[in-house]
């Protein structure tokens, strides 16, 4: 089987058909996901192919069918619940985290949540303040749930399907401008037995002088912003986090002790955000001697999103402020 291009969209779509296609306890229900193929043509086909009993078009209601699909679950089917935006979960997050990630602690680990939480994370292009959250620390600090954020179709693919498996809820925090992207797809990645480990971050470029940590869309960026330093001699190690919750510690401080510099990248606001867990995690580990100037942090700003796409993407990370803000620290030296 030879390599070939898949778009992110797709990727998802396969690893929901293979493991609906394996394990009749999968289903899926959401608005718009059946009948109309997804409001962003991830669920395209599952209808046709599995029938309305386990492809289930939902009333405009989060919380009402988050809180069914939770039931379903208690009751040992395996839902996947897709919200069409992250951003909408507020109306059900009573039943994400009260319902699903409490469940198994509060019954003495008699009732196991079997649920996978779908569907497009942050800003999309032009959607304004209460379509373009990034809900990756809201999340990831609860305990009980498990938290994915996938960059390309492998990890898209691969850690779809270990959410599904998961005898835990598990939340897949996607990106809708990644949806139509195509990426490479390995001889390995295009089998039904494909999974990539919840809880292992992979260093998607090896480097030297600093590194860069990201998850989402944003790792893009940081593959960019390292090109370009590398054409002035500075050697950039990115660190795709694949999972939010549990994160990869190890990873972190292993580079942590190669490069001696840190750069996070994300989209949310900076108050309480993944880069400041990354920092506290450096902070509170032996990772911290081996720096040699202070992490920096990249994020939105801190404000709710604009509309007007000008004031959007200065909201946003761009390649020259990462270009910039490792620059400044590659100056930095320690004085003995």
């Amino acid at each position: 089987m030879a390599t070939v291009d898949m778009t992110v969209r797709d990727a998802i779509n396969s690893a929901i058909d293979e493991e609906m296609d394996r394990d009749e306890k999968v289903f899926i229900l959401g608005e718009e996901v059946a009948q109309y193929q997804g409001a962003y043509k991830v669920t395209k086909g599952l209808f046709q192919k599995y029938g309305s009993k386990r492809v289930i078009d939902t009333p405009i209601t989060e919380m009402g069918f988050t809180g069914m699909a939770i039931g379903a679950a208690y009751k040992d089917l395996r839902p996947i619940v897709e919200f069409m935006t992250w951003n909408f979960s507020m109306q059900a997050i009573d039943q994400v985290v009260n319902s699903a990630a409490k469940q198994y602690y509060m019954s003495a680990g008699d009732i196991a949540v079997p649920i996978v939480f779908r569907g497009p994370n942050g800003n999309a292009a032009g959607t304004a303040a209460q379509h373009s959250q990034c809900f990756a620390a809201w999340y990831s600090s609860v305990p009980g749930l498990k938290v994915v954020s996938p960059y390309n179709s492998e990890d898209a693919k691969g850690l779809m399907k270990a959410a599904i498996r998961d005898n835990n809820p598990v939340v897949v925090l996607e990106h809708e401008l990644m949806y139509g992207v195509s990426f490479p797809m390995s001889d390995e990645a295009q089998k039904d037995d494909f999974v990539i480990p919840i809880g292992k971050a992979k260093i998607e470029r090896e480097g030297s002088d600093v590194t860069i940590i990201s998850f989402s869309k944003m790792v893009g960026l940081a593959l960019e912003a390292a090109e370009v330093l590398a054409a002035s001699g500075v050697s950039c190690e990115v660190i795709n986090l694949r999972t939010i919750r549990p994160i990869d510690r190890d990873t972190i401080i292993e580079s942590v002790k190669k490069t001696g510099r840190v750069v996070s990248i994300e989209t949310g606001w900076p108050q309480c955000g993944i880069g400041s867990e990354i920092s506290a995690i450096i902070m509170e580990s032996d990772a911290f001697n081996w720096l040699d100037a202070p992490m920096e942090r990249i994020t939105g700003a801190d404000i709710p999103m604009a509309y007007a796409t000008d004031l959007e993407n200065a909201s946003l990370p761009q390649v020259e402020d990462v270009v910039a803000t490792v620059n400044r620290l590659t100056s930095r030296q320690l004085v003995a």
